[in-house]
């Protein structure tokens, strides 16, 4: 019954406080629940777990057997029946018909007349007879006769040997009809002899037997009886329910194995009093606490000698709740309610519960819970950054406020720089600086951040260090051992009321790197159990301050490496008047970089990049790329074909990374590169995925040039695109990394207007845009590299450039010399005049030889003198030795040996050779 109340409601047991049975007979029950289904009722009464259900399967079976009994024995003598009566028909039927007068005569005329006269004969005989066939036939079997005419003159089924010896044949045959039972009988002549033989039969299953009237009575019997049976069981199952209030045998065991165990086996007094306060019931734990005798149950409590209070509220019969009571040397946790709510029997039961040593454990809990508090505030406060001396502030300002009154900290002077102290033992404390210290006022002798001392060696502070293990001192005044050694400044800290100690070094990874230092004054000193809470909060600074050392001396690493592969200078050149800034990020450094290139002709290139990323890789990559970067600008490439050669670079370095198996290393940058030709004022600028330079012209007004927004380098696979732009003299060009205007506060776009307003200002010197643009847009906390570089442009004198055609005839040398020698004195260069027409006339000849179309000459009066001869040819030339029987091949020799530079570049109509010669 317990295991099916859950499947099936009907049979569920109702509340076991009321007293009540669930309703059936498909009616409403008391409780208001829903009538419950026949189909439920029925699987609920055939549970072979319940005492009512395995009564009823026992007498289901016996009724079962019974009927099945009945039934056996009524089918094997109706089937007796059966074949008696058959046989006695059959037997019957052709005993009649082979005694009949005249038929041996008429068997004797033999087929077909026998035939003819015996077959309605036969017919006639077996319709009256009631049964099947009555066939004739010789003495060879052949029949003269049969119900289906087409078996006349057919072999008999049957056995007529016995016939034939004139005896009666009686068998079961399986024959044209089905299954029958025949008689085979002779017929005689007057002399004896068997002429012919009558057989006769009829199917079994034609014969009715009294089994057919008694089988329903029997069934319907059987019926009746498992009815009654049900219907008694039913009965009996709903007394037993209401008995056991719903509780099965296993259910009634396993509840008094708890109540048993309940009341023998918790630590919990149970104490049950009827409405005239005696005890009905109490358990080990209760007799126990109250001193209650062993015989106490069926005793009135009043006579068992309690004390008068807890007599008293045993007895009131009113609720009580946790209420504590003190009963001996004990304080007892009392609650008491009533047994008879919701119908139960009138009276009341107690618990009691033993809460003496509760006190003591609240108090230890409320310790440890303040103690782990304590460490909980010390991890999240603690190592914030990667700080040495912010997190040494961090691990006192904990300290004073959960747990000392001052604390104090020191480092060797190694691990604020980023370096490791030594590894081993120690003889004596090394010089230490105090880096932090932090109390409940600021008055105190202790030393100050930054100074510098050494611990005497008695000190606990010393023997700490050098041991590498925590000192509780928890009376400083009784340590008299080395009291002498420092009276003075100990003297000094005692009377401003530290007097207690505990002194933890701070190591991590087996490097101790200093000592912690926790004061209390002697009101309430360190306790030893407080000692290990120290050890906890001093290993999870060391620890914190272990990775800022670290991250000190990888930061210092990586800076000393980005700075090496940054401009250690500026260039010389006349170009443009040039400030940069470079600040590396706070939190690690960055790749990007900026770079001032001199090229030909007086000309600068400006570079500024960004490498995607941080750290050591970044810092790496960004040098390969300066590298790549000046290496392309000596072929004086277009902006445009430069980037498309830096593309291909940073591909390559990312294949490499692919190939091998490195995803962490693939490179991804930006690149802003442009040229100006102060001859001219112009500025060829292209971009791969960089931030637009900002432009401030000489009246102060800010623009973001509009230039092709192309793809970063590394993406490929896309061209790039230049622009040229006339700046006017005096005009600053900005470059910058996007580190400068983006941030996590505000998107790019307003950086890039901050930028623009802190730039609108007319007549500031690069420097001092550097230092407004830095002062108005450097975040507080900088988490990018951020590459300033300010370009104040200039041009070129006119009277410092002179340029003019030269006919492409070998005869138009001569004059070309003589034009240049004209303007080297007007410039005062008297001194390269020899050098530069030797170099003029070189490269004019080459023109004329190997070139076609107009040959110009320009000159440049710039730092150094500058001679560039410009053809309509693409083929440059280039430099090789002449052997001794040679024609040619001296004169780009002769040039190389007396300029101090020369080359080649192309332009959009040919080419430029140009040499560059220093002036004395």
């Amino acid at each position: 019954m317990a295991r099916f109340s859950g499947r099936f409601p009907w049979f569920a047991p109702t509340r076991r406080h009321t007293g009540r049975s669930p309703g059936g007979n498909g009616r409403r029950a008391r409780d208001g629940g829903p009538p419950k289904p026949l189909i439920q009722r029925l699987r609920a009464l055939v549970d072979v777990h319940s005492v009512a259900g395995q009564m009823f399967l026992l007498q289901v079976l016996i009724v079962l057997l019974l009927v099945v009994a009945a039934v056996i024995t009524l089918l094997v003598q109706a089937r007796s029946d059966r074949f008696q009566g058959a046989r006695d028909r059959s037997l019957a039927s052709a005993e009649s018909f082979a005694h009949a007068p005249g038929l041996p005569a008429v068997v004797q005329k033999g087929h077909p007349g026998a035939s003819v006269v015996l077959q309605p004969l036969t017919e006639d005989a077996r319709k009256r007879g009631g049964v099947d066939f009555i066939v004739v036939m010789d003495r060879k079997g052949i029949r003269f006769t049969h119900p289906i005419p087409n078996r006349i003159g057919k072999k008999f089924v049957g056995n007529i040997k016995p016939s034939l010896a004139g005896r009666t044949t009686i068998e079961s045959v399986y024959g044209p009809l089905g299954h029958e039972v025949q008689a085979t009988v002779p017929v005689k002549d007057a002399k004896g002899k068997v002429v012919a033989l009558v057989s006769s039969g009829m199917r079994v299953s034609r014969v009715s037997s009294a089994v057919d009237r008694q089988l329903p009575v029997v069934i319907g019997a059987g019926g009746a009886a498992l009815a009654l049976t049900t219907a008694g069981t039913a009965l009996v199952s709903r007394r037993l329910r209401r008995q056991t209030r719903g509780l099965g045998p296993a259910e009634m065991t396993r509840m008094y194995e708890h109540h048993d165990a309940v009341l023998h086996a918790v630590r919990e007094g149970v104490l049950i009093l009827d409405a005239d306060g005696r005890v009905l019931l109490a358990n080990d734990e209760a007799q126990k606490l109250l001193g209650l005798p062993a015989d106490a149950e069926g005793q009135c409590l009043a006579d068992l000698g309690l004390d008068s209070k807890i007599a008293e509220l045993l007895t009131s019969g009113r609720a009580i709740s946790d209420e504590v009571v003190p009963v001996n040397d004990r304080l007892l946790a009392l609650n008491i309610r009533s047994t008879d709510r919701q119908g139960g029997p009138p009276g009341s039961v107690a618990t009691l519960r033993d809460s003496t040593d509760l006190l003591a454990l609240a108090g230890k809990a409320e310790v440890t819970q303040s103690r782990l508090r304590l460490l909980y505030e010390a991890s999240v406060a603690i190592g914030t950054t990667l700080d040495v001396r912010r997190t040494a502030e961090e691990l006192t300002q904990v300290a004073v406020r959960w747990f000392a009154d001052y604390a104090s900290v020191d480092l060797a002077e190694p691990v604020l720089s980023g370096g490791e102290p030594p590894v081993g033992s120690y003889r004596e404390a090394p010089e230490l600086r105090r880096v932090a210290v932090t109390g409940i006022s600021d008055d105190h002798p202790l030393y100050r951040p930054g100074e510098v001392h050494t611990y005497l060696s008695l000190t606990p502070m010393a023997t700490g260090f050098v041991n590498g293990q925590s000192v509780l001192v928890p009376d400083v005044r009784a340590a008299g051992d080395w009291y002498p050694d420092d009276p003075g400044r100990l003297e000094l800290v005692m009377s401003h009321g530290c007097e207690s100690l505990i002194t933890v070094p701070l190591q991590a990874r087996g490097v101790r790197m200093g000592i912690v230092n926790f004061w209390r004054s002697r009101e309430r000193p360190f306790e030893e159990g407080e000692l290990s809470l120290a050890e906890e909060m001093a290993a999870r600074a060391a620890v914190c301050i272990d990775n800022a050392r670290r991250f000190t001396r990888e930061h210092a690493m990586a800076v000393t490496l980005q700075e090496s592969l940054l401009p250690r200078g500026l260039p010389e050149q006349s170009a443009l008047d040039l400030a940069h800034r470079y600040l590396p990020a706070q939190t690690g450094v960055g790749g990007d970089w900026f770079d001032v290139i001199p090229l030909p002709g007086a000309r600068v290139a400006l570079v500024v990049g960004d490498v995607v990323g941080h750290g050591l890789h970044a810092a790496a990559t960004m040098g390969r790329l300066r590298t790549a970067v000046q290496n392309f600008s000596t072929l004086d490439l277009p902006p445009d074909e430069l980037l498309g050669f830096l593309d291909e670079l940073v591909n390559r370095i990312d294949e490499e990374a692919i190939a091998a198996n490195d995803e962490a290393t693939v490179a991804g940058a930006t690149c802003l590169y442009a040229i100006y030709d102060p001859s001219s004022g112009r500025c060829a600028l292209a971009r791969a995925g960089h931030l637009p330079p900002a432009l401030v012209h000489p009246d102060g007004t800010v623009a973001y040039p509009d230039l092709p927004a192309s793809p970063p380098l590394g993406v490929g696979g896309l061209p790039f695109e230049s622009v040229e732009l006339l700046l006017p003299e005096g005009s600053n060009l900005v470059l910058y990394t996007d580190g400068l205007v983006e941030d996590r506060n505000h998107d790019i776009d307003t950086g890039m207007h901050q930028l623009a307003t802190a730039l609108a200002h007319r007549d500031r010197t690069p420097q001092e845009t550097c230092e407004a643009v830095l002062g108005a847009l450097l975040p507080d906390r900088q988490r990018d590299d951020i590459a300033l570089l300010v370009a104040r442009t200039r041009l070129l004198p006119p009277d410092r450039i002179a340029e003019w055609e030269v006919p492409a005839d070998p005869a138009a040398v001569a004059e070309a010399r003589a034009n240049l020698t004209r303007q080297l004195l007007e410039w005062g260069l008297e001194e390269e005049v020899f050098t530069t027409e030797l170099i003029l006339s070189e490269l004019v000849t080459n023109a004329i030889v190997y070139a076609s179309g107009p040959i110009g000459v320009r000159l440049l009066y710039d730092r150094t003198l500058i001679c560039e001869v410009s053809d309509t040819s693409s083929t440059a030339p280039h430099l090789r030795f002449a052997a001794g029987e040679d024609e040619g091949g001296r004169g780009l020799f002769l040039v190389a040996r007396m300029a101090g530079r020369w080359g080649t570049r192309y332009t959009a109509e040919g080419k430029i050779i140009w040499a560059e010669l220093a002036l004395r």
